[in-house]
């Protein structure tokens, strides 16, 4: 078995169509930012990507972009919090891949910050639902296509945060939700990892420039399923907006989307075919 599987590892580090060729990969949250990214370099290493994303515009301008560059995408846009779209997205998902999935990024999500006081009920429990039921509900929906022994590697990522791992001020919420995914993946990897040979893992990104790091005063927001809108970013002069943000970072700045979604193809590629069960952390240093 051992054999199979490094002989089977090694045909893939080959990878003359990629290294994910003939993988089907969703990625939730891939509409924009880190999520898209991932998007574009999982397709560029042959993978079939799935674009999920609240936002239908956005998650079919990105499926329409791999699909123009010589990519396969298809976006099947929808909302996290409705247990039917996920059944929906798994459904679609399979029947792009020809009756199978390979992996799962668990990325959608956003911010709902306020110090523990004044915190509303309201905050913390669209928080968990996004960050910890969603994921958990599409990883249980999709396990007849991870739960299978045909020898073809599965994976899922998870996306976590530095809060999640050290905890940050005004983020009680999202805090406990980013380390609840890192008890999530855990299990997964003890539960599937034996007899299935699927990998669970999770990163923990810290101060990477995305919207939810960019200065409240741009005006960012997103629109909850009942309308509401929620403002995006952080106040200039305060947090990751403020002049000494990046001081205790040791490469001295943020990282890009770029980057993060990179780590979240390594992870996810057969150069990390050996890793489960982590928490990886991508803040620059920061925090070690």
């Amino acid at each position: 078995m051992a054999s199979e599987r490094a002989a089977q590892i090694a045909g893939h580090l080959n990878y003359p169509k990629g290294m994910l060729a003939g993988q089907v990969a969703i990625i939730t949250g891939s509409g924009q930012g880190i999520g898209a990214e991932a998007a574009r370099l999982f397709a560029n290493e042959g993978a079939r990507v799935v674009v999920s994303d609240i936002d239908a515009t956005k998650s079919k301008g990105v499926a329409e972009s791999i699909n123009n560059s010589g990519g396969k995408a298809i976006a099947v846009p929808g909302d996290m919090l409705d247990a039917e779209y996920l059944k929906v997205l798994v459904k679609k998902a399979a029947e792009f891949g020809n009756g199978k999935i390979h992996i799962i990024v668990n990325n959608a999500g956003f911010t709902f910050d306020g110090v523990i006081h004044k915190m509303t009920d309201k905050q913390w429990d669209i928080m968990l639902a996004l960050h910890n039921t969603a994921p958990f509900k599409l990883v249980r929906e999709a396990a007849p296509y991870f739960r299978v022994t045909d020898g073809e590697p599965r994976s899922i990522i998870n996306i976590s945060s530095t809060s999640g791992v050290h905890g940050n001020a005004g983020q009680a919420n999202y805090g406990v939700a980013k380390s609840g995914i890192n008890g999530l993946t855990k299990v997964i990897a003890k539960e599937w990892g034996p007899k299935f040979g699927v990998r669970a893992n999770s990163i923990a990104f810290g101060h990477i420039l995305t919207r939810l790091t960019a200065a409240k005063e741009e005006g960012a927001f997103v629109t909850t399923p009942t309308g509401e809108k929620i403002a995006l970013g952080i106040p200039k002069g305060q947090g990751s907006q403020s002049k000494d943000a990046n001081l205790d970072i040791p490469l001295r700045r943020a990282g890009t989307a770029t980057e993060a979604a990179s780590s979240i193809l390594a992870l996810a590629s057969p150069l990390c075919s050996y890793i489960t069960g982590q928490v990886i952390m991508v803040t620059g240093g920061r925090n070690m």
